[in-house]
């Protein structure tokens, strides 16, 4: 079933008789386009796309399938008037994408009940496509080339700066088009940041170095964590790393089809708290991941949605202790119906260096 096949499914069971395609990631998914301008409008045996003359040429090549109308007007009103043109009753717009100014100049325009939507595109880019899956392989094998070279060339004395830009050079080389988000370098007592952006701090003997990064490739992003050691580390960082690698092993020899986002998070985090280590794990287990780093489902506490086969999530426990020092590993998985498929190879024993 194609995508387009999928989305008109979704317009009879919403009652739409069309709905207008804002968002960037959307828009991409549906049209193919990779431009920066333009609105999707897709009925119910119609898809349009309207952009601006310096587009008109590249939607006509990517947008395979769509009328492509240059708007010399507003692009409000050129969308008002081919809606009144098919006589469309009712259309849907992207309420999470579009501003309270945006959606003024949206009533004041067009003829049709305007009906604000959520979630309607990103629920059918939850599920990926074979040759979605392709790309994604592809994504995460650019991550660990990137991962291999780090370990192969950091050493002491080294900023975190200078690991993020190794990483994004060699990323780079291997056909990303850029990193798929700021990537996380944090060394030592660093490391406890989850969210530890790479910074002029240098690594030291006897620490971990927790690497947190992805390639954008072909649109879509691969998100690798890998937390390695320079040098002998004390026994308490042994342990810590020891009981993140167990609990992610435990979610990957479990997170099924079928399964909650909850049910799956907790395949991690209860080993976590087990070990004592539950009030320093304070993120979810993982995460959707597709055209945008972080997209539905969630394996969380509260992650109620079911896991679905096609469905591409992170599994990344982690522990954070306040100047001691921390640790995270993740990989991305594919789900299927009997378990999951991991698209990372790159080693996960904790490595001394």
């Amino acid at each position: 079933m194609t995508k387009l096949t999928k989305f008109r499914q979704a317009l009879v069971e919403h009652n739409l008789d069309g709905l207008i395609i804002t968002n960037a990631y959307n828009r991409r998914y549906l049209t193919g386009f990779t431009g920066t301008a333009g609105i999707a409008l897709i009925t119910k045996d119609e898809q349009l796309f309207i952009t601006d003359f310096r587009y008109t040429e590249q939607a006509a090549e990517q947008a395979v399938g769509f009328e492509i109308i240059q708007h010399k007007q507003s692009i409000v009103q050129e969308l008002s008037e081919q809606i009144k043109k098919r006589s469309l009753k009712t259309v849907g717009f992207e309420q999470d994408d579009i501003s309270f100014a945006t959606y003024q100049q949206y009533k004041e325009a067009i003829s049709a009940e305007l009906v604000p939507t959520s979630q309607i595109v990103e629920g059918i880019r939850m599920i990926k496509t074979d040759e979605e899956l392709q790309i994604m392989y592809k994504a995460a094998e650019i991550a660990d080339l990137a991962y291999e070279h780090v370990l192969k060339t950091v050493e002491p004395g080294m900023t975190e700066i200078e690991v993020s830009n190794m990483l994004e050079f060699e990323m780079r080389k291997h056909g990303a088009t850029e990193s798929s988000f700021d990537i996380i370098v944090a060394s030592g007592y660093r490391s406890a940041l989850p969210h530890g952006v790479a910074s002029d701090k240098r690594i030291a003997e006897g620490e971990l170095v927790t690497l947190d990064f992805g390639a954008l490739y072909n649109g879509y992003c691969s998100d690798l964590t890998r937390t390695f050691a320079v040098g002998e580390i004390s026994e308490q960082l042994h342990e810590i790393y020891d009981t993140v690698l167990q609990a992610h092993l435990n979610a990957l020899g479990g997170i099924k089809a079928g399964m909650t986002g909850q049910e799956a998070d907790a395949l991690a985090r209860n080993y976590i708290k087990d070990k004592g280590f539950g009030e320093y794990f304070g993120h979810g287990t993982g995460h959707g991941l597709g055209l945008e780093v972080h997209e539905e489902p969630r394996l969380s506490p509260t992650g109620k949605m079911v896991l679905r086969e096609n469905m591409v999530v992170t599994v990344e426990p982690g522990i954070y202790i306040p100047n001691v020092g921390g640790c995270r590993i993740e990989d991305d998985i594919v789900i299927t119906t009997e378990g999951n498929k991991s698209l990372n190879k790159a080693p996960k024993q904790l490595i001394i260096l």
